[in-house]
């Protein structure tokens, strides 16, 4: 197949389309959490980091939290540690939280900073443990899940600071430990540290990326994509069976983010290249988008 060359005129055409979405959003946070497979395949990853030094590069202050489940399998399994889910979220005692530290802390977290400065951006690498930024307390309930926290305070003042030097932020989801766990670091879930950011900072679009299309009326059919909804519908879909398993936790997440002052959730398939860059810049998007 003979690569497809784009003309002058077309080219130019395709910038001038998106001026309108760079003017909008030009001065505005958005917080991305990136995860799944675009972690995993280069070609994604590299799309992604191109996505967020070009946001970066336009005025958008952007946040890229990440995850890194994938990665801290392959060191638990080095080390001869068994992993354990609890209603889909990680046990984690203290062995298992060195772990987690050592992988998102450092490898992870340390891989994309340095990726965004190899393609010419400007990131800082942090947790939720510098300046104390994230503050959790540990995660109670009727499951005994470790050292799992939750979010009861974001202190956007170093954030800030770092979005204010035109530099990208890029977090990794440990938290430093409250009350009887003062000073312990914590493990919280990607997606809920991305939208307690997001709400601190009130951000203008909070940006999940997963593993599928975003939400569909058919899982088994890719054309009933529901291209919007609103946060009222939430509940709704539920209830008939649309939104179900995994969709569940990410779609609470764009509610608590919605409900948190946020403008926009979106949830985008970051299986396909530039899926950040195709959902804020075009008319049709790429996922789904729930609004207030």
């Amino acid at each position: 197949m003979t690569k497809q060359t784009i003309n002058n005129e077309t080219r130019a055409g395709l910038l001038v389309q998106v001026l309108p979405y760079i003017q909008k959003f030009h001065g505005k946070t958005i917080v991305v959490k990136y995860g799944g497979n675009a972690m995993l395949n280069d070609e994604l990853k590299t799309a992604v980091i191109e996505d967020v030094i070009l946001m970066s590069c336009v005025g958008i202050r952007c946040v890229l939290v990440h995850g890194g489940g994938p990665e801290i399998e392959i060191m638990l399994k080095k080390t001869g540690k068994e992993s354990r889910f609890v209603n889909g979220l990680r046990f984690t005692d203290e062995e298992t939280m060195d772990i987690v530290q050592m992988v998102l802390c450092g490898k992870v977290n340390k891989e994309i900073a340095a990726l965004i400065q190899k393609k010419g951006g400007r990131a800082i690498g942090l947790c939720g443990i510098d300046g104390g930024f994230l503050k959790a307390q540990r995660l109670k309930g009727s499951d005994d899940l470790g050292f799992v926290g939750e979010i009861v305070h974001v202190d956007i003042s170093m954030l800030n600071t770092i979005l204010d030097s035109a530099l990208i932020p890029v977090v990794s989801s440990v938290a430093f430990g409250t009350g009887e766990d003062e000073g312990k670091a914590l493990n919280i879930n990607a997606d809920i540290a991305a939208a307690k950011i997001a709400a601190a900072l009130s951000a203008e679009k909070l940006v999940l990326m997963t593993d599928v299309q975003g939400i569909l009326r058919d899982i088994n059919d890719e054309n009933t994509l529901i291209k919007s909804m609103t946060r009222q519908q939430i509940q709704t879909l539920k209830t008939e069976g649309i939104i179900t398993k995994g969709m569940i936790p990410k779609i609470d997440c764009c509610a608590m983010a919605l409900d948190g002052g946020v403008k926009k959730a979106h949830i985008i398939d970051g299986r396909l290249p530039h899926a950040i860059l195709i959902e804020l810049f075009t008319d049709e998007g790429i996922g789904t988008m729930i609004i207030p």
